[in-house]
C-alpha cells in the first residue's frame, strides 16, 4: 500500500494510537465477515416468506450492511460490523406480515419510522433513560426469548416439528431428507463452532446446499451472475396504514429490540476490545448514529432493521481495534452482490442450522438472570416463553413489562420498578384490554 494511502488511513482511523496496523485491521474485517456473511443468504429467505422479491432483498441486505459498516467505521471508528438483524427479520415476516396480515410495504414503513425515532433518541438522553430503566432480568430475557423464537421458526421451517390438532405441535417425519439434513447441519455447525472455525455458519449452509443439489432436492443456479434489480423493494414503504394502535406497537417493538440489542452489542464487543473508558463507551452517539442511519437506509432499500453484529467479537479477537475493520466488512458485503445465484440456490431447510445456532448464542443471556429472586425470575420466564408460545416477540416483551410491574407490586417491592417500566407496562396493558392481542 502506498505511503499516501497509509497516511490517509492513519489520519482517519488513528491506527498507531490504537496499537494496530492496516494489515491487522483488514484481516480482522475478513474474520468478522466470514462469521456473519450468512445473513446475505438467510435474510432474503426469511423476508421472501413475507412476499418480498428475494433478489431485491439480497441486494438491499448487502447495501444496507455496507452503509452501516461504513458509517460505523468512518464516523464511529469502532471495529463493529452491522447488517440486518436476526430475530427482527423473523418478527417482521412471521409476526407482523404473516401473523397480523400487514402488507410488507407497511412493515417496511414501520422499520423506517423506528429508525427515525432511533436517530432522534441518539441525540438526547432518552436512550440512556430507557436502557438504564429496564431491569437486567428483562434485558436478558428479551434476548433469550428471541433465541427460542428463532428456534421455533427453524424447526418448523425444516419440518422437524409440525402442527398437531391434539397437542398443537408434534414431531415431523424424521425420515424426510430435508429433516435429516437440517439436523445434521446443526451438529456440523456446533462442531465447527466448538473448534473455533470462524466461518462455521456459512460453511454449513453451503455444505447443505451442495448436498441438496447433488440429491436433487433443490436447484443449483450457479455461483456468480448479474446483480438483481432492487426496484421491487426500493422505496416501497407504505405509511398510509401505519399509524394505528396495533402498528404503533409494532414500531415500538422494532425500536425497543434494536435499542437494547445494539447497545448491548456495542458495549460487549468494545469491552472485549479494551475500548471502554471508565466503563463507558466513548463516541456512543456516533456509534448509535451508524445503527439508526443503517435502519433508515435499509428500510428505504427494502430490508428489515439493521443492527450491530455480536460476531464482530471474532474480528476483535483477531486484532481489530478501529473502524477500518468495519469498513473492510462493508467492502466485502458490496463484493457479495455478484453472488446472487448462489444465494438463490440455498434451500430453506439449509438455513435452519444457522437459526438454531444463533438461538443457542442468544439463549446464553438467560444465565445473567437472577433466578434466585422470584420477582426477577418470574417476569423473565414469562418474557422468554411467551415469545415462542404466542409466536410474537411483541407479546413476549409486553408480558415481561406487565408481569414485572405487577409481581413487584404484589410482593411489596413496587419501589424497585422504574417509572419508565410503569409507563410502558400500563400502555401495553391498555392495548391488550381495549384491542386484544
Amino acid at each position: 500500500m502506498s505511503t499516501s494511502h497509509s497516511n490517509f488511513l492513519e489520519r482517519v482511523f488513528r491506527l498507531r494510537e490504537n496499537g494496530t496496523s492496516v494489515r491487522t485491521e483488514m484481516m480482522a474485517g475478513l474474520t468478522t465477515f466470514l462469521t456473519m456473511c450468512y445473513i446475505i443468504i438467510v435474510n432474503p429467505l426469511i423476508l421472501g416468506e413475507a412476499g418480498m422479491d428475494m433478489g431485491a432483498v439480497f441486494v438491499a441486505t448487502c447495501i444496507a450492511a455496507a452503509i452501516g459498516c461504513f458509517v460505523m467505521g468512518f464516523v464511529g471508528n469502532y471495529p463493529i460490523a452491522l447488517a440486518p438483524g436476526m430475530g427482527l427479520n423473523a418478527y417482521f415476516t412471521f409476526a407482523v406480515v404473516k401473523g397480523m396480515g400487514v402488507p410488507w410495504q407497511v412493515a417496511l414503513g414501520a422499520v423506517f419510522v423506528s429508525g427515525l425515532i432511533f436517530i432522534l433518541f441518539s441525540f438526547f438522553k432518552v436512550r440512556e433513560m430507557l436502557v438504564n430503566a429496564l431491569p437486567m432480568g428483562l434485558k436478558m430475557s428479551i434476548a433469550a426469548g428471541i433465541g427460542l423464537f428463532l428456534a421455533l421458526i427453524a424447526l418448523k421451517g425444516a419440518g422437524v416439528i409440525v402442527d398437531n390438532p391434539a397437542t398443537l405441535v408434534g414431531l415431523g417425519d424424521i425420515h424426510q431428507p430435508s429433516v435429516l439434513l437440517a439436523m445434521a447441519g446443526f451438529v456440523m455447525v456446533v462442531a465447527l463452532g466448538y473448534f473455533r472455525i470462524r466461518a462455521a455458519i456459512i460453511i454449513t449452509i453451503l455444505a447443505l446446499t451442495l448436498v441438496s443439489s447433488l440429491l436433487g432436492l433443490s436447484e443449483f443456479k450457479g455461483v456468480v451472475g448479474s446483480v438483481p434489480s432492487i426496484a421491487p423493494t426500493f422505496m416501497q414503504m407504505d405509511f398510509d396504514g401505519l399509524f394505528t394502535v396495533s402498528m404503533v406497537s409494532v414500531i415500538f417493538v422494532f425500536f425497543l429490540v434494536d435499542l437494547f440489542d445494539s447497545t448491548g452489542t456495542l458495549v460487549g464487543v468494545s469491552h472485549r476490545a479494551g475500548l471502554l473508558v471508565d466503563g463507558k463507551l466513548p463516541r456512543l452517539k456516533r456509534a448509535l448514529l451508524a445503527d439508526s442511519t443503517a435502519i433508515v437506509a435499509g428500510a428505504a432499500l427494502g430490508t428489515s432493521s439493521t443492527t450491530p453484529y455480536v460476531e464482530s467479537a471474532a474480528g476483535v479477537s483477531a486484532g481489530g481495534r478501529t473502524g477500518l475493520t468495519a469498513v473492510t466488512v462493508g467492502v466485502l458485503m458490496l463484493a457479495c452482490l455478484i453472488f446472487s445465484p448462489l444465494a438463490q440456490s440455498v434451500p430453506a431447510f439449509a438455513t435452519a442450522p444457522a437459526l438454531l445456532y444463533v438461538g443457542v448464542q442468544m439463549m446464553r443471556s438467560a444465565t445473567e438472570i437472577d433466578w434466585d429472586d422470584i420477582t426477577e425470575a418470574a417476569p423473565a420466564f414469562l418474557t422468554i416463553v411467551f415469545m415462542p408460545f404466542t409466536y410474537s416477540i411483541a407479546d413476549g416483551i409486553a408480558m415481561g413489562f406487565i408481569s414485572y410491574a405487577v409481581v413487584k407490586l404484589v410482593c411489596g417491592r413496587a419501589k424497585e420498578v422504574p417509572p419508565m417500566v410503569w409507563i410502558v407496562a400500563v400502555l401495553w396493558a391498555a392495548k391488550f384490554w381495549y384491542l386484544g392481542g
